[in-house]
């Protein structure tokens, strides 16, 4: 049986450095875009969050692309 893939979804995420707790470890959060484009290349997502940096006030640690997609048995 053969399993066809169906992309339904890409989502943004950019996980920021908001602080240090007791112990001197990092603290993050995380701020997610959805209804991006499921077939928008890497490169623009990129530059996008790059952009959106700008605008916090955080230190940007990671650029996350987050797929979704749908399983179906093939016919």
């Amino acid at each position: 049986m053969a399993v066809e893939k169906i992309p339904s979804g890409t989502l943004l995420r950019m996980q920021f450095q908001t602080g240090l707790d007791g112990d001197g470890d990092p603290i993050y959060r995380t701020k997610s875009l959805s209804n991006v484009k499921t077939d928008a290349a890497d490169q623009d997502i990129f530059d996008v969050a790059q952009a959106l940096v700008e605008l916090q006030e955080y230190t940007l640690t990671a650029v996350l692309r987050v797929d979704s997609a749908v399983l179906e048995e093939a016919i």
